[in-house]
């Protein structure tokens, strides 16, 4: 048996025997040696939740069924002690062809945690975290079995135990951005008819070249004399490199897509993954994604659009945002006369194509240790982590911790209850329009992530709501609503709306979120402790993730789709954050500060002292 450590960068399954095997790929880091790995993990099972009416009779009605095993559980659910029927199927095809069946039996009140993808089920019971370095323990088999692409640079491990997550930095990954320029006298280019005249390449480990079928004379060119040895060029230096990341911009949309058009109609075959499949795309969100297996592919056109807010989302505009100066540009519907041109336009066209992929790797490097960080906290893979909306990253990390703390996730919300939801909106934060004209001694006030305080403080969760708490419509017009003082030691009692929270115990979420803070808060620490510049950055990159996470987390309860969903603990969090920001600012005036603008979580006034007036 060998021990072997690797970056964990991507996981799936496969079907051998009929039976599903995971696959984990990463890289060897051992050494100063570095082989690509793919280890095998043939021991893991499929497995959902089922709540029975009657224990035994639900049992009974199971046993028709031909599972892996049925078993009692003890579980919480929100909150509250429970005992469910854990049932392991023989296959993960299984549990979307069956669930309907289990679900209708008449025993059967509801089953839980039916949809989660097998693979990020396996992450999440595992504890394994991608972008970490884990331990594998097992036997080293012939790659040829199942790597065709180069088996000599690859090991394939058949594991004997479970991986072991292990303490690690950030990864040291192998990064190579690629960009594509198409002939287009027509404005948008038809793959049908309008050939590829440049990819663009430029990585950290040596690589900066543009392989074209021109510009010899150019010492950053690599010459080639058809479509097709450009095609096949691209793909020999993926396969000489083996990247272990791969980015673009809006290379799902576009590059990937018309790469593989190309390539279709010309015969080249696009086989860049580990295992030798060709290039392919899967349904994420609203969109196809361009998937390599064992190489991650980032679109970070998507990622901007998550994590900044500009009037426009083009290469030229993010990076002047992020980098305060304008990259090298032509008028894209001009490119093909550039290319048929000699001379000093055909070179600024090379220039052009070169800075593109420079360009595009800078945005990388700089953006994608918040995303590497936020993967290693959420704990799914990163291809898919940057393909998420933030409210998913908030969902899928209270997955994980869900199962540490030995919950069972609320279902998703079906088509009825989505659409009774759809219509509800939460009242926001408290906003005083600015006073107009100008101001003197201005102080500014500032709550510290309020939200995220307001739901630890006052415990705003889902399992800790006392259930139809809210005053009835006769309450709500007496004058006052008046509360015993049993009431006052016993919940938090939301102002306006009058829900109440219990005070004990601390529920899932806010749990949950003060995990998040008080870590933040010792990395920040160590951050400001901290003299060495990488180690600094470090910090600084995962308290920001952390940071991120936390105020992502207070907004998903009146998100529609949210397994937590609940519009009381929205309306709660808002109601408590207009009240305290209100009675601050009547304090304030006390000692002679006067708002002239208020916004959400904090205020600006201006101060005169009594002697002033």
């Amino acid at each position: 048996m060998e021990t072997k450590k690797m970056v964990l960068l991507d996981i799936d399954y496969v079907t051998e025997d009929d039976k599903a095997v995971i696959r984990l790929f990463g890289r060897e880091k051992d050494h100063g040696n570095e082989k690509q790995i793919i280890a095998l993990d043939r021991t893991f099972k499929p497995y959902i939740y089922v709540i029975p009416k009657d224990m035994d009779a639900c049992m009974e009605q199971l046993d028709d069924f031909d599972f892996e095993k049925i078993e009692k559980v003890q579980k919480k659910d929100l909150g509250n002690e429970a005992v469910f029927l854990k049932v392991t199927l023989k296959h993960p095809q299984e549990v979307p062809k069956l669930r309907d069946s289990i679900r209708n039996l008449s025993e059967v009140e509801d089953i839980r945690e039916h949809d989660i993808p097998f693979y990020r089920r396996y992450l999440i019971d595992k504890a394994l975290f991608p972008m970490s370095e884990i331990e594998l323990k097992g036997d080293l088999v012939n790659s040829s079995k199942c790597v065709a692409m180069a088996p000599e640079k690859v090991l394939l491990m058949d594991l004997d135990e479970s991986p072991r997550n292990l303490d690690s930095g950030f990864p040291d990954l192998k990064i190579l951005s690629f960009d594509i320029e198409v002939h287009n006298p027509d404005g948008m280019p038809n793959a049908e008819k309008d050939e590829i005249i440049m990819i663009g390449l430029s990585g950290n480990f040596g690589v900066e070249k543009v392989i074209s079928t021109k510009g010899e004379h150019l010492d950053f060119v690599e010459k080639v004399e058809t479509e097709e040895e450009m095609l096949q060029a691209f793909v020999d230096t993926i396969k000489t490199h083996s990247p272990d990341l791969i980015v673009g911009y809006n290379s799902d949309n576009f590059d990937f897509t018309y790469i593989k058009d190309r390539a279709k109609l010309l015969g080249i075959k696009l086989d860049l993954g580990l295992d030798g499949s060709e290039l392919k795309f899967l349904r994420r969100g609203f969109a196809n994604s361009a998937v390599i297996k064992g190489i991650l592919h980032v679109d970070l056109y998507l990622v901007m659009r998550r994590y900044m807010h500009l009037d426009r989302y083009t290469l030229e505009r993010v990076y002047l945002e992020l980098f305060g100066e304008e990259k090298f540009d032509l008028p894209g519907d001009k490119l093909w006369q550039y290319w048929e041109s000699d001379g000093e336009p055909l070179n600024e066209l090379f220039k052009y194509s070169l800075d593109d992929v420079v360009t595009t790797y800078k945005i990388a490097e700089k953006i994608l240790p918040l995303n590497l960080e936020l993967t290693r906290l959420v704990g799914q893979p990163f291809f898919d982590l940057t393909r998420m909306a933030t409210g998913q990253q908030a969902e899928w990390f209270l997955m994980r911790k869900a199962y540490e703390y030995g919950e069972v996730a609320p279902n998703k919300p079906s088509s009825s209850q989505f659409s009774q939801r759809k219509g509800k909106s939460v009242v926001g934060g408290y906003v005083k329009e600015p006073e107009i004209g100008l101001h003197e001694n201005i102080v500014q006030f500032d709550f510290r992530s309020l939200y995220p305080s307001l739901i630890i403080s006052k415990n705003i969760s889902p399992d800790t709501l006392l259930p139809n708490s809210s005053p009835t419509l006769e309450e709500d017009m007496e004058i006052e609503i008046q509360y015993s003082e049993g009431d006052m030691e016993k919940y938090h009692i939301v102002p306006e709306y009058g829900y109440k929270f219990y005070k004990k115990p601390q529920g899932f979420i806010p749990s949950v979120i003060g995990y998040v803070l008080d870590e933040r808060v010792r990395l920040k620490k160590k951050m400001y402790g901290s003299t060495d510049p990488m180690e600094k950055k470090i910090y600084g990159v995962q308290q920001d993730a952390l940071k991120r996470l936390a105020n992502t987390m207070y907004g998903v309860y009146g998100y529609s789709r949210f397994r937590w969903y609940s519009i009381e603990c929205a309306e709660a969090i808002t109601a408590w954050g207009r009240n305290y920001i209100k009675e601050t600012m009547k304090k304030a005036s006390k000692y002679g500060f006067h708002s002239i603008y208020a916004d959400t979580d904090g205020f600006y006034a201006t101060y005169k002292s009594k002697k002033d007036e």
